[in-house]
């Protein structure tokens, strides 16, 4: 416990001096620190502890928001962002009040029962803080992402409440230290104690300025132009051992899912794997009656077939055809196919996009919106796709990750159906084509955002504050380079200014491109070249098909306006 502890103290401190804090430092200095200078015309003692109240704010909503506010505004029915909203407007509401005094006894009056009144933006250092933490949790770095995925489950432990509290000190740390030095600067300063009404002004001023800005996500792109310098030790954190085994990342235990360990990935024969896990957490269903949820125990006495899938995943999108092929073969003979959309992509939670994805796919059966990972969770899953076969009896018997098998799940499909109605009449086997490429036999999946880009081959440092690059004077293997002007951002990368190059070594018979936006991409292998409308939400765009696989270099040359996610290969 001491050393979750301590690794979340290190995780907050990190993000306390990473980029996405620097839009907070000025309200701090001003609004938690100067303006509690003692020694000054306006009150000599008035905001000795306003510092220490700000940030215990900060560490209260951080912690609280955290862990159970996805949870709590679930419950209420209200949108994710409800919190951060309510943190601008109360930062709005102390800076309207730090400018007009008037302004400020209004907000203090629905207090006036507390025997100590005064508890407005003078004294009120911890309704700044509760502001700051709701508005300053979405730009914490990924232990804090650790964290919110277990607390995302429901099942919040005291290893997890440890962990978060700890790492919300450590992030509050930092700014405690500046808005101190913010108090010592005011009281050393001439300046500072003659013209305390000015401070007050412009730190009201800076509030303000700080919501609009959150608004309009302004400090989003003051994180582009600063290095993110933080974000390899921050990763390393959260991908320790001592988090992992503590919040169970790697699997997360629980009575639904604990026998789960008792199936072989792809086994050949059926196996007994505990009865299925409930589906979980499910923002939205389509393909069912009005919308209504999938209950698994209403299901009893037919055999389920759960699909684990992302509609822009290479992967899933060669998966899907099996998927789809035996729904319409075995439906009628008691088969039911769930597909839950665990998203892998921002703009994959967008439900327009999924079911823009189910309709290409021709999916008929249900699919559960399961944009929280709550029901990929709850099944221990970490595969794009993953199959969980489940008999008539409510029990997991087969389970099958990523690709392949397709032969050997629909084989025990059919044993399931024949367990549960000896008498039945099933179809042929579905005679679906199998295109999983061999292991290692292609280029890995090449990811363009900077959080999880992997076989960039440019001489440049690969980050957000990265504008210009050139190709490569020889560019290695299995690797991408770009060339011009690029905003690149966690997700996805887009040209800054005019058209801009990507070039790509690879080995597969078919290379696609995740693209989103509207404009155009044009393909160039040496010989020919050709263009590609893109439009609609984001998807996958093929530009490379052959027969057999093979190696070799192309040119794609990127609009304006278009986002460019990832290459895949098959």
């Amino acid at each position: 416990m001491i050393t979750l502890a301590l690794i979340g103290l290190l995780g907050g401190l990190i993000t306390g001096i990473s980029p996405c804090i620097l839009p907070v430092l000025p309200v701090i200095f001003l609004s938690g620190g100067a303006q509690s200078a003692r020694g000054t015309t306006d009150a000599p003692q008035a905001g000795r502890w306003r510092p220490c109240l700000v940030i215990a704010g900060l560490v209260v909503s951080f912690s609280v928001f955290t862990l159970v506010g996805s949870l709590l505004l679930a419950v209420l029915g209200l949108p994710q962002d409800v919190l951060r909203w309510a943190g601008i407007v109360v930062l709005v509401l102390i800076g309207v009040g730090l400018i007009v005094p008037r302004f400020e006894e209004l907000l203090e009056k629905p207090f006036s029962w507390i025997p100590r009144k005064n508890v407005g933006t003078e004294q009120g250092g911890f309704p700044l803080g509760l502001a700051l933490g709701a508005v300053y949790v979405p730009c914490a770095g990924p232990v804090l992402a650790a964290i919110t995925v277990a607390g995302s489950t429901g099942r919040i432990g005291v290893e997890t409440v440890v962990l978060t509290v700890s790492f919300a000190v450590g992030a509050a740390l930092p700014l405690l230290i500046f808005a101190l030095a913010g108090r010592r600067v005011a009281e050393r300063v001439k300046t500072f104690r003659k013209h305390q009404k000015a401070i007050r002004i412009t730190g009201g001023v800076v509030m303000i300025a700080l919501a609009v800005g959150l608004v309009f996500n302004l400090p989003q792109l003051l994180q582009r132009l600063v290095p993110d310098y933080t974000s390899a030790i921050q990763q390393d954190l959260a991908d320790s051992e001592e988090i992992t085994r503590a919040l169970d990342l790697g699997g997360l235990v629980n009575e639904e899912n604990a026998e789960l360990d008792n199936c072989t990935n792809g086994a050949a024969e059926l196996e007994s794997c505990g009865t299925a896990p409930s589906l979980r957490g499910i923002q939205q269903w389509f393909n069912t009656d009005g919308g209504a949820a999938v209950d698994l125990a209403e299901l009893r006495g037919e055999v389920v077939l759960v699909d684990f899938w992302a509609y822009s995943c290479i992967n899933c999108q060669r998966s899907v055809p099996h998927v789809v092929a035996w729904d319409d073969a075995y439906r009628d003979a008691g088969l039911r196919v769930i597909g839950i959309h665990s998203p892998e992509y921002a703009f994959e939670k967008e439900p327009r996009n999924v079911e823009a994805g189910i309709t290409a796919f021709g999916i008929d059966h249900p699919v559960g919106l399961d944009n929280s990972l709550a029901t990929w969770t709850n099944y221990r899953n970490r595969y794009w796709p993953a199959h969980y076969l489940i008999d008539a009896e409510g029990t997991v018997r087969h389970i099958s990750f990523g690709e392949g098998n397709y032969a050997e799940t629909e084989q025990l499909i059919r044993e399931l159906l024949e367990d549960a109605d000896p008498g039945v009449s099933l179809p042929p086997v579905t005679d679906q084509l199998d295109d999983t490429p061999d292991a290692d036999s292609t280029t890995r999946e090449s990811f363009l955002g900077t959080t999880k880009q992997v076989n960039f081959g440019g001489d440049e440092p690969y980050r957000r504050a990265t504008t210009g690059f050139q190709f490569p004077d020889e560019l290695p293997g299995d690797a991408f380079a770009l060339d011009g002007d690029w905003a690149l951002d966690t997700q996805s990368v887009t040209p800054a200014d005019g058209p801009a190059r990507v070039r790509l070594d690879y080995t597969a018979s078919e290379v696609r491109m995740v693209l989103g936006g509207t404009g155009t991409v044009t393909v160039d292998d040496g010989r020919d070249a050709r263009v590609i409308a893109v439009a609609g939400v984001p998807r996958s765009y093929e530009l490379v098909k052959t027969d057999a696989a093979a190696s070799g270099t192309i040119t794609v040359t990127v609009s304006t306006g278009v986002d460019a996610y990832s290459f895949t290969f098959g």
